[in-house]
């Protein structure tokens, strides 16, 4: 998939040469945005739960399926609206370490969206 993802370490992720220090969200165009964190972070008091609302925000019209990089020691999960959501929308939903996230992304094909945890 496009855009390569270059390595991460714990606070930052390097996509096509440019190392970022913050979660990220890839489009189906291949954009990279910063994650919207507030989004869940006002429902559950920390961006380790993934809230309905970040899952809509998260999600696009036509996406086949979604990657997510559950950070650099496994905490992002998503939370039962979030994933009921998603199955509603036919989008298949991989959940790895961000270092095992990267590597799926990087072979994947198809139309997909992914979130980057780069923390814990």
């Amino acid at each position: 998939m496009e855009p390569q993802i270059d390595a991460t370490e714990f606070g930052s992720i390097t996509v096509a040469g440019q190392k970022i220090e913050n979660d990220i969200i890839i489009g189906l165009d291949g954009q990279v945005k910063k994650r919207k964190k507030k989004l869940s972070k006002s429902i559950y008091g920390t961006s380790h739960m993934l809230s309905l609302d970040e899952a809509k925000y998260l999600y696009e019209k036509g996406a086949d399926w979604l990657i997510i990089g559950t950070g650099q020691y496994d905490s992002v999960r998503l939370s039962p609206e979030a994933q009921a959501y998603l199955e509603e929308k036919r989008c298949a939903v991989t959940l790895l370490r961000t270092p095992q996230a990267i590597l799926a992304w990087n072979k994947a094909k198809g139309k997909g969206v992914a979130l980057f945890h780069i923390t814990c």
